[in-house]
Order: structure tokens, then C-alpha cells, then sequence
């Protein structure tokens, strides 16, 4: 069961990967890259900080705690504990797959960068449902990203899927434990 899952993964990474226009090579490497979303990021937390005040503090916190989850579980547990060689590593692809931006970490099982921002999206859409329900469109910011992996050859669909469903349960859950704390915190000060 494992290996056909793992066989149809490789095949839809290889169908998927070889989508390709060398026009958008660059475009899909600045939309992958951590750096070119920082004024974004800057601009969500103005969001929260604008429509909750200083309630906002609670919603910032959780949203540290949502990347560092959903990062070190991907990161720190998973990949060393599966194993999973980035198609990119993998001598089987040499040749075959486009990978445009270099490789990365030797592993890719599960995709950070879906964790991530899936998590960011989960967490933010939670968290401005009252007052910035337009956060909802983040989950389509949270899948370019994420195909972005897939595009430049260095993870597997499967990786990204795995990847963004722990960024969704990261975020849902310390939204969770956020609104339990700030509960508590209100009720005992």
C-alpha cells in the first residue's frame, strides 16, 4: 500500500513538474523565497494590530507559535525521522525533473514551506473571522506558495499535502489554546 502510494506520488510529481515555461522559472523562485514576503507579513500583522489593538497581542503570539509548530515538526521531527530523499536528491530524477533553484536540505518529507503557510492561513483566518474575514483568501496564497515546491523540483505532492494538512492542524490548535489562554488570563486577572 505504501509503495503504490509512494509510485503514484512520484508520477503526479513528475506530470506536475514538467508543467513548465522557462518564463516562469524565476517567477515561481521569488514566489518560494522567505525574504519576498516580508512586507506581506508586515502588512498582515498592521491588519491585526489595527482591528484588535492590543487584543492583538494574543493573535501575534499565536501566530509565533504556530510557525515554530508547524516548522519544527516538519523540520525537526519528520524529515529526519522519514527520510524521504527531495525528488531533487533523488539519482533516479537526474535528468528527468526541472529544478530550477537548487536543491535544499537532503530530505523533504514534509514540505515546511506548505506547513507553514498553510498554518499562517488556518491560524489568520481563525483568528480574523469577526473582524477580517477577508483572511480567507490566504488559503489561496498558502497553495501558490506550496506548488511553487512542487514546480521547482523539490518536493513530492505528497510532501506538500502532509505538509499542509499539519500547517492547517497547527494553526486550528493554537488558535484553540489562544483562545483558551486569553479566556483563563481574562478570568483571573
Amino acid at each position: 500500500m505504501i509503495d503504490s502510494i509512494a509510485h503514484w506520488d512520484e508520477q503526479l510529481f513528475l506530470y506536475l513538474n514538467q508543467i513548465h515555461a522557462s518564463w516562469l522559472d524565476p517567477v515561481m523562485l521569488l514566489i518560494t523565497g522567505k525574504y519576498i514576503w516580508i512586507p506581506f507579513y508586515i502588512f498582515l500583522l498592521f491588519l491585526l494590530i489595527r482591528e484588535y489593538k492590543m487584543e492583538s497581542i494574543w493573535f501575534i503570539v499565536g501566530l509565533v507559535l504556530v510557525i515554530v509548530l508547524a516548522d519544527q515538526f516538519t523540520s525537526g521531527f519528520m524529515k529526519p525521522f522519514f527520510e524521504r530523499l527531495r525528488p531533487c536528491h533523488d539519482p533516479r530524477w537526474q535528468g528527468i525533473i526541472m529544478n530550477y533553484s537548487g536543491c535544499g536540505g537532503k530530505y523533504g518529507f514534509a514540505s515546511s514551506h506548505a506547513a507553514n503557510t498553510f498554518g499562517m492561513a488556518a491560524y489568520l483566518q481563525k483568528a480574523g473571522a469577526k473582524k477580517l474575514p477577508s483572511f480567507s483568501w490566504l488559503f489561496l496564497w498558502a497553495t501558490l506558495v506550496s506548488y511553487t515546491r512542487i514546480y521547482l523540483g523539490v518536493h513530492y505532492p505528497g510532501d506538500v499535502l502532509v505538509g499542509a494538512l499539519i500547517g492547517l492542524l497547527s494553526g486550528w490548535l493554537v488558535y484553540w489554546l489562544i483562545i483558551k489562554l486569553k479566556v483563563f488570563w481574562t478570568a483571573h486577572k
